[in-house]
């Protein structure tokens, strides 16, 4: 029993061995080679600047960025984009790519793998990206699959946020917002909404709606594990069974609907200038 014991571990070990020797997939000695290496070498960096012109109501995406966000807004056309690319080793800088494309109408800023190696995808590191952007106060904003905080001045258009482990500070918004998917405090100012109002869902954290002096809407809430309250007057809100909570702001309107919330949710006025975590 103890010889066939052995000999399987043997085959075992020789199976590995023929994995990482074996050339033809796709140089896995070089790669075992740099990640160890370069555990002790400087930090690399890239820096990435560009400048775009952008029409008003332009469409503005970020998506799959492993670092924090931050946006600043004023009344101009312009848009500056400023990216800095942190990694252990140039081979771990090589491991994701970040793209903009853009043209009048749209700004899209994506971060994705590059082709790699078995042992690069297993153990390897990958580099973090601090995204700075000053961009047109008229834009919609679209920010998925961010790994860090996202902050943003006011916005005279709708927003997007979904999958981001972070804590999101939006000062300002116009039309509909829908965050969801969210690992963090969120904070958002909505200054008008649309009939598509507001939609909140799978978020794991306190959220704070500061609330325009003009928006009327209608709260539901269902499944919540925290409590909702307001600071705006002639606010009742209805506390119902297994989680469930409702209310009418103002005159009523436009929706404002929640689900799977881990986290209280409190209505208030105002705004504050946001800043990235």
């Amino acid at each position: 029993m103890k010889r066939i014991v052995i000999l399987v571990v043997l085959v075992i070990l020789a199976g590995i061995a023929g994995v990482v020797v074996r050339s033809t997939s796709g140089g896995t000695v070089s790669e075992i080679r740099g990640l160890v290496s370069h555990e002790k070498a400087a930090d690399v960096r890239q820096e990435i600047r560009q400048t775009y012109e952008l029409s008003p109501g332009a469409r503005v995406e970020l998506l799959g960025l492993n670092g924090a966000v931050k946006i600043e807004t004023s009344d101009s056309k312009t848009a500056e984009v400023h990216i800095e690319r942190i990694a252990s080793s140039q081979e771990a800088l090589d491991r994701r790519k970040v793209t903009i494309q853009a043209d009048a109408g749209s700004l899209r800023i994506k971060g994705e793998k590059s082709d790699q190696g078995f042992f690069s995808r297993l153990f390897g590191s990958s580099p973090r990206e601090r995204v700075t952007l000053k961009l047109p106060r008229q834009i919609s904003l679209i920010a998925k699959g961010v790994n860090g905080a996202v902050s943003s001045g006011e916005i005279d258009g709708p927003i997007e946020v979904a999958g981001v482990n972070g804590k999101v500070q939006i000062a300002g918004a116009v039309g509909k917002a829908n965050l969801k998917g969210i690992n963090g405090t969120v904070v958002v100012g909505l200054k008008k909404l649309d009939q598509d109002g507001v939609t909140l869902s799978g978020i794991n954290g306190n959220i704070e709606l500061q609330l325009g002096s003009d928006v009327n809407a209608d709260f539901d809430a269902r499944g919540m594990n925290g409590r909702v309250s307001s600071d705006l007057p002639n606010v009742e809100i209805d506390k119902n069974e297994h989680g469930s909570y409702s209310a009418r702001i103002g005159s009523g309107g436009s929706e404002i609907t929640a689900k799977g919330i881990n986290g209280n949710i409190r209505f208030t006025r105002g705004s504050q200038t946001p800043s990235a975590e």
